[in-house]
């Protein structure tokens, strides 16, 4: 039996005025489907030092350790090994008349892409909104600056968004005028579409509603699914549940909205086919747009612990196995039900080319005061994020 120390609160966010919703028109109900597009490095530290940065404006503060092996990463040389890439899987909107590829972040709650204002240094490789079909909202503002200086920032528009199918016609979109290298690395995206909670919009001088916010009266129920998979396209779907992509019963949890995030309370860990705890549960999020599974310290020490070769590699920021390690299945408790993650998914990636050593798909969420259910676990269930009722709630499924 491992004890673990509860994950800390969340950082109390202040509570923001939002603007009246934009008028929709469109049907009650669609489901749209991940396309893939492009590839993306796969790197345990660079991924980490990304949701270090995500989350700063909330007190997360990375270890030294991943920060220096975050930097050796982005110095280094890297051969086109396919093992080091993964396969970008995004979601089609239409803004303006501008078709781009964006990352659907249930972790954040704006709505930004690279635009005809970006500098073409900037924006090389980028499908570009052009916000001359939009309105400009006067004296409207975004600014993202992280930790490490990374940003973006830019202009607000008023324009028609379509998602598969439904249209908002007067959406806020952040179009880019300036946009850092950490961005503009990554070109098989070309912008985000924030599904979180509009009280953390970011736009100044008043935070605008989310796609999802905007369109909610329209949809026959206020709810979203997703429904990633591992090594193939992914589907979400917007004012209904698809029966079809679970098994099962939804196992259903309050959601605490006070920072604006899709938290809620994990009972507990195991690993394997044993019962016995490796660690308590504590505050969590649901993020797709964070990649692995962040975890209490001791949880994911424990977890480690029953993986031989595998150890805490202070040169990469974190948790490493042999690649060759058939690592154990890991378990979660949630609203009493036991979710299982594939050990399969936790082989995140080698370290380099040619490289025997791989890192962790689980980590510690030392430095960030909440554990992140990102990709990792995301991808071994059907998620259901309701705001239907009185109040709002996560539901997770074991996938079809």
């Amino acid at each position: 039996m491992h004890s673990f120390l509860t994950a800390a609160a969340l950082v109390a966010s202040a509570s923001l005025s939002l603007a009246a919703p934009a008028n929709i028109v469109g049907r009650s109900a669609f489901e749209i489907k991940q396309v893939a597009r492009g590839h993306k490095m796969r790197s345990g530290p660079l991924q980490m030092l990304k949701t270090y940065k995500k989350y700063a404006r909330v007190g997360a503060v990375a270890p030294s350790e991943v920060v220096i092996a975050a930097a050796a990463c982005q110095t280094g040389e890297v051969a086109a090994d396919p093992q080091l890439y993964d396969q970008s899987y995004l979601s089609p909107v239409t803004i303006g008349n501008s078709e781009l590829m964006l990352d659907f972040d249930t972790g954040s709650a704006d709505l930004w892409c690279f635009s005809t204002e970006s500098p073409a240094a900037q924006s090389a490789g980028h499908g570009l909104y052009n916000p001359s079909t939009g309105t400009e909202l006067d004296g409207a503002f975004w600014d993202i600056t992280y930790g490490d200086q990374s940003a973006a920032s830019g202009n607000v528009f008023a324009d028609k968004v379509v998602v598969g199918g439904v249209t908002a016609t007067k959406q806020a979109v952040e179009a880019a005028t300036s946009v850092s290298y950490e961005f503009t690395e990554d070109v098989a995206s070309d912008g985000l579409l924030g599904l979180a909670f509009s009280s953390i919009n970011t736009i100044l001088p008043q935070p605008q509603t989310t796609f999802f916010d905007t369109v909610r009266n329209s949809l026959a129920k206020a709810v979203f699914t997703v429904d990633l998979k591992k090594g193939a396209a992914g589907s979400y779907t917007f004012g209904y549940i698809d029966s079809s992509k679970y098994s099962g019963a939804i196992t259903y949890v309050p959601v605490n909205t006070a920072n604006g995030f899709w938290q809620f309370t994990a009972d507990g860990y195991s690993a394997g086919g044993s019962d016995s705890s490796t660690g308590r549960g504590g505050v969590a999020i649901a993020d797709t747009g964070t990649s692995l599974l962040y975890l209490p310290a001791s949880v994911a020490k424990a977890y480690y612990s029953g993986i031989q070769g595998a150890t805490f590699d202070f040169r990469q920021g974190g948790y490493t196995i042999p690649c060759s390690a058939t690592p154990p299945d890991f378990n979660v408790a949630i609203g009493g039900k036991t979710f299982t993650v594939p050990g399969s998914y936790i082989n995140y990636a080698p370290l380099r080319a040619g490289s025997s050593t791989c890192f962790g798909g689980i980590q510690a969420d030392t430095g960030i005061g909440f554990s992140i259910f990102g990709d990792v676990f995301l991808k071994a269930v059907y998620a259901v994020f309701d705001d239907s009722g009185s109040s709002p709630r996560l539901g997770f499924a074991a996938q079809a």
